[in-house]
Formats: C-alpha cells, sequence, structure tokens
C-alpha cells in the first residue's frame, strides 16, 4: 500500500470519529438556549360583530287555490219528483230566479183539505159563540172551538210552507257548477240538486309560519299570481286570520281576497300568494354565530378580553341573519368565527379588522 493511500485512509477514518462528537455538542448547545427562553402561550383569535338593530321586512311565498267566497249548495225540503231544471254547469242566474220545481199535485190536495177543515173550524164557532151569548153552551166548549180554529190555521200554515218548498230560487246571483238531478228524477227530501257560486269575489286560504302571523293584519296587501294566467301579478288583501295555529306544523291560516277576480280565472286554479309584512326594528345578528345547548340557543360575546356565553331567544330568520328578541343589546361583540375549542371564560383575541368577514 502507497503511503498516499495510508494518509487518505487514516484521514477518512478521523472525520467519522470526530464529526458525531460534533454533532451531540451543538445539539446539547441548542437544548440549553432553548430551556433558557420562556414558551409563548398560543393565542385564541375569533372574529366578532357588534349586534345592530336594523329594518326588518319579511316576504313569503306560499302556494293555494282560488275558491269562491260564496258557495251554496241547493237541497230540497219536499220530497217529489223534479218537474222543471233547465239550468247547466256555467249557466248564469240572478237572485230570486227559479231553479228546480218540484211535483206539487199531492201538496195542493193536501192544502185544500186543510182550507176545507179551517173553513169548518170557522164555521163551527161562529155557532158556538151565538148559542154561548144565548148560555145555551158551555164556557168549555166555546175554549174548544176556539182551540179547534187555531190549530186549523196553523195546518193550513204548514201546508203552505211544505207548497213553498216545491219551488226552489236562486238566494243569490251566480254561476251554476253543478248539477246532480235531472228532470222527472225522483228527489227524496234533502238530496244535493245543484252548486251556486258567486265568481265576483275569490279567496285562497295560505298556510303560514307562526313567527309571520303577529307581523300580518286584516287589509294588508297581497300579491296573486296565477299560473294559468301568466306572470302577471293581481292585487289582493288578507280578509282574514285563523286564530288558531295548528299544533303540528306551528302553522295558521291566512284567508286572500282577490277582487275584482281578473278575466279568465276561475274557482279551483293555482296560485302563488306573495306576503310582505311591514318593517320594523329588530336586532340583528350573523345566523352562524347562534350555537346550541341543550335545546337552549347561545351565542359567545367577547367580554373584556373573554368568551362569554349569553341565552338568548331567536325571531325570525332573514338569509343569513336571525333577529334576536331576548338576551342582547345593540352594540354587544358577538362572536362569529373562532367556535373550535371556545369554552365559556376563555381568553380570546379579536382578530384585526381587515381578518373580519
Amino acid at each position: 500500500m502507497s503511503l498516499a493511500h495510508h494518509r487518505r485512509a487514516t484521514s477518512l477514518w478521523f472525520f467519522f470519529l470526530v464529526l458525531p462528537l460534533l454533532l451531540i455538542g451543538c445539539g446539547e448547545k441548542e437544548k440549553k438556549q432553548s430551556a433558557g427562553k420562556k414558551r409563548t402561550p398560543r393565542v385564541h383569535l375569533v372574529q366578532t360583530i357588534a349586534a345592530t338593530e336594523q329594518p326588518l321586512q319579511h316576504q313569503t311565498l306560499r302556494t293555494g287555490t282560488l275558491t269562491a267566497q260564496k258557495q251554496v249548495r241547493i237541497y230540497n225540503q219536499e220530497e217529489g219528483h223534479i218537474a222543471a231544471l233547465t239550468l247547466n254547469e256555467g249557466d248564469r242566474v240572478k237572485q230570486g230566479s227559479l231553479l228546480v220545481r218540484l211535483d206539487d199535485r199531492l201538496l195542493k190536495s193536501q192544502l185544500a183539505k186543510t182550507r176545507a177543515a179551517r173553513d169548518k173550524a170557522e164555521a163551527d164557532l161562529k155557532r158556538i159563540q151565538t148559542l154561548s151569548k144565548r148560555k145555551i153552551v158551555t164556557h168549555e166548549k166555546l175554549t174548544s172551538s176556539q182551540t179547534a180554529l187555531r190549530v186549523a190555521e196553523a195546518e193550513e200554515a204548514v201546508m203552505r210552507t211544505r207548497m213553498g218548498y216545491t219551488t226552489i230560487r236562486a238566494p243569490l246571483s251566480g254561476v251554476v257548477t253543478e248539477r246532480r238531478v235531472d228532470p222527472g228524477d225522483v228527489a227524496p227530501r234533502h238530496t244535493h240538486l245543484l252548486t251556486l257560486i258567486d265568481p265576483s269575489t275569490l279567496i285562497t286560504q295560505v298556510e303560514v309560519s307562526e313567527l309571520l302571523l303577529p307581523h300580518l293584519k286584516q287589509g294588508d296587501p297581497a300579491q296573486i299570481r296565477i299560473d294559468a294566467l301568466g306572470k302577471q301579478r293581481f292585487a289582493g288583501r288578507i280578509q282574514r286570520i285563523h286564530p288558531t295555529v295548528d299544533p303540528r306544523t306551528r302553522q295558521g291560516v291566512v284567508e286572500v281576497a282577490l277582487t275584482p277576480p281578473p278575466p279568465g280565472v276561475m274557482a279551483g286554479q293555482l296560485c302563488r300568494v306573495s306576503l310582505k309584512t311591514a318593517p320594523i326594528q329588530r336586532l340583528m345578528i350573523p345566523f352562524a354565530s347562534l350555537r346550541q345547548a341543550e335545546h337552549t340557543p347561545f351565542v359567545y360575546l367577547l367580554v373584556d378580553g373573554k368568551a362569554v356565553q349569553r341565552p338568548v331567544s331567536p325571531g325570525m330568520r332573514m338569509g343569513d341573519q336571525v333577529a334576536i328578541l331576548e338576551g342582547l343589546k345593540a352594540g354587544d361583540k358577538v362572536i362569529t368565527r373562532g367556535f373550535l375549542g371556545l369554552t365559556p371564560g376563555k381568553k380570546v383575541t379579536p382578530a384585526p379588522e381587515a381578518q373580519q368577514p
């Protein structure tokens, strides 16, 4: 082995022996330097927003069906066969016009019989009164004759009323929407013969959330769009708000009137009703800042550099905002982001304004 080769081998052996010792020495020095420094605590950054009062106006679109406000089902109060019925579906009628006439021959005979009985009772009473003046009959006999006349008159009145039931007239001006019998049919008492509606006022009933109901009132305007008539909107008005709420859906019924109905509109058509509340001032915060614990809603507030848990009563939601009815006041700093690891009483640092959403 040459001398040069021997020197290179010796140098490599020395390098590998000394290098680990140098690395160990450097590591110990770094540990001592690190131990001499204090560990900086980790900062919990949060984003906040001030609760502010804003005008809240809610608009909702509900689907309904148009119905006639006035609808009458025509029934007969006397049985008999249909003697006259000339109306069909779609025919217009005026109030008081003839709808149906029943065969009244049997009732006419019975009416004539009651008239004869009444005439006889009158004649008997006159005779008894004459005899009573002569003291030939007792007072009881006179009273009995007077009673008999009153009974005969009442029976005649009953038959006159029943005779009136054989002629059925329109209780209102409107349109025939249903005809269920034909001339010649025998109609038992209380048979559904016809249905009339008044098409001059159409209504629709829509279901509305209980949160929205307190902000609506009778007479408020509404917009109604009827699918069959295109995209045009028609003016409507809240006519009635039902006094109860369905306990399962928490929705109430609002009745909206379409007056006057536009040309081409018909009962039974699908409609879409737009309702809008009057603007009211409400304290608003982002919906994402609302938390839930054991079915109790709350928010985190930034108070003196700490996170404070505050129960709240949320109201109506508007997009990404929610109204707060109780629990906050204007100006409260509500934490909107940074909830991971956040607990009540924890020290937090608000993010710079440039980083706020």
